[in-house]
């Protein structure tokens, strides 16, 4: 039954684009290593055109071979355990015999810090890194600890228990240490093929994974009717919820005293609103008796677009002007990222910013720049003037750090976040509809604009010019849609939103 439920579900965009990312950087990942391996170390790349069964083999027969990296290894499925297991790099350990484990992945697995452990691409000799500290990725961990039991069983595993990560930006190997995961990836793994072989009986309960399953519609319906609490606390809280007595949203509604024991962080009293305005149909609850949200003379919305880590190509601008408000301006490339003609457009934009600013400010008014949830803006700001410097009409970064981390720049989403409790999310597809505001296009989105930019710029055939408008036309909704946002905060939101006393 199950299979036929899902044959025909057109796999999400979104996945398809970070499925080809994926596979991009591991192949540039793979010729990087290759050019740097020199003569010292032996390779092997198991050819990834044969049959699973016949990749295994091979990889088995190279690691009793003794050879130093094993690329594209695959291991024989396990059939009584159910493991399967491949791994983009096995790395020999020649102190102590057996290999270890490497995976290549397009996401970050260090931030600037210290305390990570790391070693360099050429050659494995782990070491504390004063630069780097662990961007925590349990995923990561667990499927080394699957790989590490698998060379085990063929008496292939390193006895150090290490594991190592490449991520995105590829400048060297987190080293993590299995060890220390490896009862919680046992115990895992355990519940996982109880619950696949029918062992353990299962419910429906709320994920933050749900959203792109293709069952979830079934599950929601049968959540709805029985008001699962995991409706309005996802994941890990609503097992501790449940573990309290506590299954129904009716039943969290009416929770009077403190937190559970086991509840981790803040956020319960938020919960418990959430589950009383899940029950009457409230899509925001007001956490403050006044809502406020920074004006000024001259307002400008800015809305940027990016394209994975490539850089972005995109900076849109609204500015409203004593009530007035202009047409709707943006500063773009259409070169395929990367390009250097990014720099070009970034400069165009922070050029005319920056002089609106000052014009401002010389005239005696006062200047805000807004954006919704600036983490994305300030990220390619910073990226931005740290790429191009030098360049024309590029600032420094310490421009930029001035900039963002003054008065004149203006994040909607912590204004939102501070003063609102919000059920259905805080994104501001979530948010900006309760002000009224709609998108023009259904598909609106940004894993959608991922797509639509693609086409945009030719990367898979001709440039197809109406995918440029379309992304206009997102890109003005969003910019418009912070506008409308922060003037109905100013406007209506007293008197339309009810407080968190009230319910």
């Amino acid at each position: 039954m199950y299979p036929q439920a899902v044959a025909n579900v057109p796999e999400d965009v979104g996945v398809q684009q970070r499925r080809e990312a994926a596979r991009a950087f591991r192949e540039s990942m793979r010729e990087r290593l290759m050019d740097g391996a020199g003569s010292a170390l032996s390779w092997i790349i198991i050819d990834p055109t044969t049959r699973a069964s016949q990749r295994a083999t091979a990889t088995l027969q190279a690691c009793a071979d003794g050879v130093d990296r094993i690329w594209g290894a695959v291991l024989p499925d396990e059939h009584d355990t159910g493991r399967r297991g491949r791994s983009e790099l096995l790395i020999r350990d020649r102190e102590r015999g057996g290999y270890i484990p490497v995976i290549v992945v397009n996401h970050k697995v260090t931030d600037p810090g210290s305390g990570a452990v790391t070693s360099g691409l050429d050659t494995w000799a782990p070491a504390v890194d004063e630069t780097r500290k662990v961007r925590a990725q349990l995923r990561d961990q667990f499927r080394l600890a699957q790989i590490h039991r698998m060379l085990e069983r063929h008496g292939h595993a390193s006895p150090s228990n290490q594991g190592g990560a490449i991520g995105y930006g590829g400048e060297c190997i987190l080293v993590h240490d299995l060890g220390a995961v490896m009862e919680q990836y046992d115990a895992r793994f355990a519940d996982r093929v109880a619950v696949a072989r029918g062992e353990v009986a299962t419910v429906p309960s709320q994920v933050g994974e749900c959203r792109s399953c293709p069952w979830w519609p079934d599950c929601k319906a049968a959540l709805t009717e029985a008001r699962d609490v995991s409706l309005v606390a996802t994941g890990s809280r609503a097992e501790v919820l449940r573990g309290a007595g506590v299954h129904t949203i009716d039943a969290l509604a009416g929770w009077e005293g403190p937190a559970p024991e086991d509840w981790q962080g803040n956020g319960f009293a938020d919960t418990v609103i959430v589950a009383r305005a899940w029950l009457t149909g409230v899509p925001l609850v007001r956490r403050t008796e006044e809502v406020t949200v920074t004006r000024a003379d001259v307002e400008v919305d800015v809305d940027m677009e990016s394209y994975q880590e490539h850089g972005a190509y995109l900076w849109g601008t609204l500015l409203t002007e004593s009530g007035v408000t202009q047409p709707y301006r943006p500063f773009v490339t259409w070169d395929p990222l990367p390009t250097v003609d990014e720099a070009r457009s970034f400069a165009e934009f922070w050029g005319w910013l920056t002089a609106t600013l000052e014009s401002t400010l010389a005239q005696g008014k006062t200047f805000a720049a807004y954006c919704y949830s600036r983490a994305a803006e300030d990220k390619w700001l910073l990226d931005s003037a740290t790429r191009f410097a030098g360049l024309p009409g590029i600032p420094t970064v310490s421009q930029v750090r001035t900039f963002i981390d003054g008065p004149h720049w203006v994040d909607v989403y912590q204004a939102v976040s501070d003063q609102f409790i919000c059920p259905n999310g805080k994104g501001l597809k979530k948010i900006a509809p309760v002000a009224g505001f709609a998108w023009r296009d259904a598909e609106a989105s940004g894993e959608a604009s991922m797509s639509w930019y693609r086409e945009a710029v030719g990367y898979d055939g001709e440039p197809d010019l109406s995918q440029r408008e379309r992304l206009f036309v997102y890109n003005e909704d969003d910019v418009r849609a912070t506008k409308v946002l922060r003037e109905w905060m100013t406007d209506r939101a007293e008197a339309e939103i009810p407080h968190m006393s009230e319910l």
